[in-house]
């Protein structure tokens, strides 16, 4: 029987045996995952192969990146049809064509900057292209900090720091923009999405989302945003109910709208997850999340051996037709109109 996820104009039948790779090709986590314009899907994983491309019904079309890349994080394909490599192990970003031509590199690859910083990078996590074609990277495990750069990568400016007032960052793990510029961070530690104008000016924040790890923008005015929420790792609260790992849809000043994934339940668990790292949407709505399931096994199953198999992603397809978002009264949801 199927296993259906989600409610209302967010409902999703989980499709496990959807991706056909060669026998001989390993997956590793999928740490980031994008979807281009003909909605064939980039799986950047902590594999021998570290970008594994396949079209919309999960046949393989292409590999690259060996030799190049260190530790796989953040992807992000820009309107142009490049698509930025997010490397934290290597602390770079790389410009890429589709095809994996290395267009521009930013970072020393193997010199991260000094530890808390602010200067570029150290563990660096995400990156986001604005309507202008600039582009911002969240920065990241080392730092505390957002830099925003040109379309040639010439940097403009840098904001955040150490802490938990606004503004401040307790690792930003993953970024957005939306079509009026605005800046969305997936401010990890501190339980919060921040939200900036275009020149890092702190303005509002999304609530009620535990360890926001995978952040994801629908497209369009007041845009939907997809959270995948990593859960709690520590003794404390490892087995509480309501903190995920799962995926929470909201409206882009916090109304939450669907949110499905209870406690994690083994290797084997359609339709629950171990650690949601990455979220991509195609063009008939389907969900892809991508999971850093190994790394996230001894946290949440301590002692317990790491079974042979465990979900790196999941693809949800789906079944109703999202509709546009209502927009809500109240300061938050004046800043976006």
């Amino acid at each position: 029987m199927s296993v259906i996820l989600g409610s209302g104009d967010f409902t999703y039948r989980v499709e496990e045996t959807w991706l056909k790779l060669p026998p001989d090709m390993v997956l590793g986590d999928v740490a980031a995952l994008a979807v281009d314009r003909r909605d064939r899907i980039y799986l950047f994983n902590r594999g021998p192969n570290p970008m594994i491309v396949v079209d919309g019904q999960g046949n393989f079309l292409d590999t690259w990146g060996q030799g190049v890349f260190s530790n796989p994080h953040g992807l992000h394909i820009a309107p142009d049809d490049t698509i930025f490599c997010t490397d934290d192990g290597d602390h770079t970003v790389r410009r890429c064509t589709l095809e994996g031509k290395v267009l521009l590199t930013l970072g020393v690859p193997g010199r991260p900057s000094p530890y808390m910083s602010g200067v570029p990078f150290h563990r660096c996590t995400h990156t986001a292209v604005s309507p202008q074609n600039d582009f911002y990277v969240s920065d990241g495990y080392g730092n505390a900090r957002v830099h925003k750069y040109s379309a040639e990568g010439k940097p403009i400016l840098s904001w955040g720091e150490p802490g938990i007032d606004p503004g401040k960052f307790n690792f930003p793990h993953n970024i957005c923009c939306d079509q009026d510029g605005w800046v969305y961070v997936a401010d990890r530690e501190n339980h919060r999405i921040q939200v900036f104008n275009g020149n890092g000016r702190y303005e509002t924040q999304i609530n009620n989302v535990h360890r926001p790890s995978a952040l994801l923008l629908g497209a369009g005015k007041c845009p939907i945003c997809y959270v995948g929420e990593i859960g709690p790792y520590m003794n404390v609260n490892r087995k509480n109910p309501g903190l995920g790992p799962r995926i929470s849809i909201t409206t882009n000043d916090g109304r939450l709208l669907a949110r499905f994934g209870e406690l994690p339940t083994g290797p084997r668990n359609p339709g629950q997850f171990l650690s949601p790292h990455s979220l991509a949407v195609d063009s008939k709505g389907n969900l892809y999340v991508g999971e850093v399931s190994t790394r996230a096994w001894p946290s949440l199953f301590p002692g317990e051996p790491l079974p042979d198999e465990l979900h790196r992603m999941h693809r949800l397809t789906r079944i109703a037709d999202p509709a546009p978002a209502a927009r809500t009264e109240g300061p938050a949801g004046r800043l976006f109109e």
